[in-house]
């Protein structure tokens, strides 16, 4: 038995010889271009969750954004790749779901996406003002709003 401690090479969702880009093929070869490579990808999906968070609150694809960076992850990160996978089957299993559902549950999961889109909207507002780039007569009926003005 040896006292000497040897490198083990990260576990990736796809070893070096199976990659289909050769350039990530070459990275992924050289143990210490493979660690910088790992960092940099940790590092922009981190980025990109980040903006995908911030997003959340706001009008838009916040969570799109947070998905895209998880796939960041995903390409490089075990876990990442199953939490990816799991998030897909939960999105899937919600369609599936309201897809088999009537057209009353399906109009109440309607308004009820609305309702929570209006109120983050309006906590936005409540909580950072109305924005200057609405035209005046928008902007002074937002202000009117209980809570924003």
């Amino acid at each position: 038995m040896s006292d000497h401690k040897t490198y083990h090479e990260p576990e990736a969702l796809i070893s070096a010889k199976e990659d289909r880009f050769a350039w990530r093929r070459k990275i992924k070869s050289n143990p210490t271009t493979r660690v910088i490579y790992r960092v940099v990808v940790a590092l922009v999906g981190l980025a990109i969750v980040a903006v995908g968070i911030a997003a959340i609150p706001l009008p838009g694809p916040g969570w799109l954004i947070v998905f895209l960076g998880l796939g960041v992850w995903a390409s490089e990160f075990d876990w990442a790749a199953r939490l990816l996978e799991w998030v897909k089957g939960k999105v899937s299993a919600w369609t599936k779901w309201l897809g088999h559902q009537a057209w009353w549950v399906k109009g109440l999961v309607g308004i009820g996406t609305l309702l929570l889109l209006l109120a983050i909207v309006w906590a936005m507002f409540a909580l950072s003002g109305v924005p200057g780039f609405f035209p005046d007569s928008i902007e002074d009926r937002l202000k009117d709003v209980p809570g924003i003005g």
